[in-house]
């Protein structure tokens, strides 16, 4: 589509140079160029993109683990083992519709951003205001705006009237944002800066105006952040993990099976014989099962941060959590309430300055411009007093002047009061010899932060030109987004658990920095950056001073979304919060994305999470459950690749030895059942083991896959695997093949669930403390009983269904010592390396 020339920098013109860039008029546009600039613009829209749902299931199956299924339940067809290939294929097509289930619950984020700016509007067309679809506006058209009016395009102001809008949504400025329209700004100004536009997507909030449309559709500022949503999510830590343990897991695969295949053929084995030796391997080798209980995991851990007020829209954000080193949190409505309240008061006349907070406001019933609500709610009496003194005569919010006045009646006569920029009404005081302490008083208040007003007031002698009144200044209130009640404990726990939290704002850096110190983010030797600083800065540099600070003021959304790019790159794990279409790029570009429950819609369209309420402690609370969900993710993962690692070094034992099979596929399959298909799904319902807040976060290289879990695989694996070889060997020599290969089955299955319930502590001995032994997890005991009584099935009911034979009771000797040998061998691996850790305790942080 070719656009047409419109001003790229608009805030840099004239109004006058506006208009004749645009080819427009003050009497709007006529209907024919109207639709003749609709036709060649295109509507003012945000274009949809939409994944068919063929290629979401189809990308289930981008798995390393699944393709060695699908080639293993291709040798079942081979060989004609039919119930290994139906049994297989049923496993990989459950974890591909959990996974692809999830997916479509997913809403389209660019879909909530065109939600977002669809409405009606008020445009000027041949001389004539009509209501008109957003969708149908271009550049060129004189819009009109009043209070509580949707901005749907940029647009250059044309001229105002105590025009104030609220931008929150797109710079993070808590306070509305006042504009003038014969402003002529540098080309260079930031989008805070912009009093002279309107952007697309921000709402008037007091007073009016007209503007010309400048940018529509994809041209506008909004869209700018819409375009940076189209970039992919980065992978979850899990998923990294998986994928990198996957492909060497793999390679290990296949030289164990060149090297089982190559012994078989030369021991003579038919081709046949080899294949289904290579089946058994693969059956195995590979945890079939890891999928799916992993998304099991994360599910119940899904279901548990809802309890907490946490909703979770993309699975695994469940594990991000426990993974998280850097919060990137929004301040307002986030750390702080998100309302102004007065926080200090500086009185000359305590009587007079309480009088003007009240009838200089617009606040009715709770509702207006934000520092009128705060000073109807600081005032005690406030209808009554309004009631007593009703106004006569207002003077509306100016926006050069940053004045307002009003005139009420009293029973002496008519009382003017003023209120607004203190500079300003320093230049009709009366009482300028006795400012001292006050101009000392409104100093402190600027350096804590704090967002001042004057007050005025004056007999009215009925001049209604601010700069013919002359008035007595009778004090200063000072105003503050306080912080929420419980935000100062969870910086102090998220600070022992090693996580950094960088506050992240839209306002004045002073301002930011107060709220940073009074809720601990902020101390003495913390640093503060701006926009305009990242804006300078090489990414390098940038992550260098990041180390340093903890508060980011006067940020946009490309600042923001820059600052986790150049995190993640320095090997960070961000999860960031917000609410605002401003947070938008950053939240889609985070490990983490958390939106609050009452955002706009195109964050909560990109988030990850949604927490229902705003709060960082609420936050930090997912953190620590989600360090739970991930201890029992690399519990079962221990589990499972132990499990897995014990069968291979039995079956390789065997075939390496001429030996045969100790197991038979079918038997494989069925260990898989009654103990990773019953044990592992009991592992989401562990507890916590011990204080987890107060150790440092794992790198994801070494969440699930580090040294220690290798070890603890490897000890278990080798020295099971081993140990039932030699007794498999030894039964060959005193009992029959079948009776030989049932016991090796019924010890396999038994010294499993010993391994399912030692995993169930990862770190403490079962011994050391039976009551926590017993409680962490009591539904694994139901899962190792319920597999007994299908062992038990299988051996004594359909025996022939497994190629297996009844033990007798004399035989069950062997499955009881190889339970024992299982037990001990986790035990004192675990002492070891308890022994070890005190050797090398380090507190998080030293």
């Amino acid at each position: 589509m070719r656009y047409m020339s419109v001003p790229e920098r608009a805030h840099a013109l004239t109004v006058e140079e506006t208009v004749e860039v645009l080819k427009t008029s003050c009497e709007g546009l006529k209907m024919e160029e109207a639709a003749r600039r609709l036709e060649s613009y295109g509507r003012n829209l945000l274009e949809e993109e939409e994944t068919p749902k063929y290629r979401i299931f189809l990308r289930q199956f981008k798995n390393i683990l699944i393709y060695v299924l699908i080639v293993a339940a291709g040798i079942t067809v081979f060989v004609g083992e039919w119930k290994e290939f139906l049994v297989i294929t049923a496993l990989v097509l459950a974890n591909s519709v959990i996974g692809f289930w999830q997916e479509l619950k997913a809403e389209s984020s660019i879909k909530a951003l065109k939600k977002l700016t669809e409405s009606r509007v008020k445009v000027l067309r041949e001389g004539q205001v009509a209501p008109l679809p957003s969708s149908e506006l271009v550049p060129g058209d004189l819009v009109v705006v009043s209070e509580g009016d949707i901005v749907t395009a940029d647009a250059r102001l044309y001229d105002d009237s105590g025009l104030m809008v609220d931008e929150a949504t797109i710079t993070g400025e808590s306070v509305p944002a006042s504009k003038d329209h014969s402003a002529v700004l540098p080309p260079e100004a930031m989008p805070y800066e912009l009093k002279n536009m309107l952007l697309s997507g921000t709402t008037v909030v007091r007073g009016s105006g007209r503007g010309f449309v400048v940018a529509t559709g994809r041209r506008t500022y909004i869209a700018s952040i819409a375009e940076k949503v189209k970039e992919a999510s980065p992978d979850s830590p899990l998923t990294k993990a998986i994928k990198s343990f996957a492909q060497r897991y793999i390679v290990l695969l296949m030289v164990l099976f060149i090297a089982v295949g190559a012994s078989g053929i030369l021991q003579g084995r038919t081709l046949i014989d080899v294949a289904y030796l290579l089946v058994a391997q693969m059956v195995s080798a590979v945890p079939e099962g890891l999928p799916l209980v992993v998304t099991l995991v994360m599910v119940v851990g899904a279901i548990n941060l809802s309890r907490r007020r946490t909703l979770t829209r993309h699975l695994p954000a469940v594990e991000t959590l426990g993974s998280a080193t850097v919060i990137a949190s929004d301040k307002t409505g986030t750390i702080t309430e998100g309302r102004l309240v007065v926080k200090e008061v500086f009185a000359m006349d305590r009587e007079a300055l309480t009088l003007g907070a009240t009838l200089c406001n617009d606040a009715e019933d709770g509702s207006g411009d934000p520092i009128d609500v705060a000073l109807a709610r600081w005032v005690e009496g406030y209808a009554e007093i309004r009631e007593r003194h009703p106004r006569v005569w207002d003077y509306p919010f100016d926006t050069k002047l940053r004045i307002m006045a009003t005139v009420n009646d009293f029973s002496g006569g008519r009382r003017l009061f003023v209120k607004g920029a203190y500079e300003e009404l320093k230049k009709m005081a009366v009482n300028t010899d006795g400012l001292g302490e006050l101009e000392d008083a409104l100093n402190r208040m600027a350096e804590e932060g704090l967002r001042v007003l004057a007050f005025a007031t004056a007999e009215w002698d009925g001049e209604e030109e601010p700069s013919s009144w002359r008035a007595t200044i009778t004090g200063l209130v000072g105003f503050l987004d306080p912080p929420k009640e419980g935000v100062r404990e969870a910086v102090e726990i998220s600070r022992r658990a090693g996580i950094r939290v960088i506050m992240i704002t839209g306002d004045h850096p002073l301002t930011a920095r107060a709220v940073a110190k009074s809720v601990g983010i902020w101390s003495e030797g913390d640093g503060v950056l701006t926009g305009k600083d990242i804006a300078g800065m090489s990414d390098g540099e940038l992550l260098e001073a990041l180390r340093r600070t903890t508060v980011l003021a006067r940020i946009l959304p490309e600042n923001k979304y820059r600052v986790v790019k150049v995190l993640q790159e320095g090997g960070e794990i961000v999860a960031v919060s917000g609410d605002g279409v401003n947070d938008v790029p950053a939240l889609k570009a985070a490990d983490l994305g958390i939106a609050m429950g009452s955002g706009t819609e195109a964050a909560k369209g990109v988030a990850k999470m949604v927490i229902v309420d705003n709060n960082l402690k609420v936050i930090v609370s997912a953190i620590e459950n989600g360090r739970v969900i991930a201890d029992n993710i690399r519990k079962v993962i221990y589990y499972l690749l132990s499990t897995g690692l014990y069968e291979i070094f039995l079956l390789s034992s065997t075939i390496f030895a001429g030996l045969p099979l100790p197991l038979f596929p079918i038997q494989i399959l069925w260990i898989n059942l009654v103990t990773d298909g019953v044990q592992d799904k009991t592992f989401p319902f562990a507890k916590a083991e011990g204080r987890v807040m107060e150790r440092c976060p794992r790198k994801p290289v070494k969440q699930f896959f580090d040294l220690t879990q290798i070890v603890r695989v490897l000890v278990f694996g080798s020295i099971m695997g081993l140990a039932s070889f030699v007794m498999f060997r030894h039964l060959l020599g005193i009992l029959p093949y079948e009776v030989a290969v049932a016991i090796v089955f019924t010890s396999v299955v038994a010294s499993q669930w010993i391994n399912g319930i030692e995993a169930q502590k990862e770190r403490e001995p079962f011994l050391r403390n039976l009551r926590r032994s017993l409680t962490i997890n009591p539904y694994i005991y139901a899962g190792a009983l319920l597999g007994l009584l299908l062992q038990l099935f299988a051996l004594y009911v359909v025996p022939d269904w497994f190629n297996a034979v009844p033990l007798t009771l004399e035989q069950w000797i062997y499955p009881l010592g190889m339970c024992l040998l299982a037990f001990v061998i986790v035990e004192i691996r675990k002492l070891v390396e308890l022994h070890m850790e005190r050797r090398q305790s380090i507190k998080c942080g030293a």
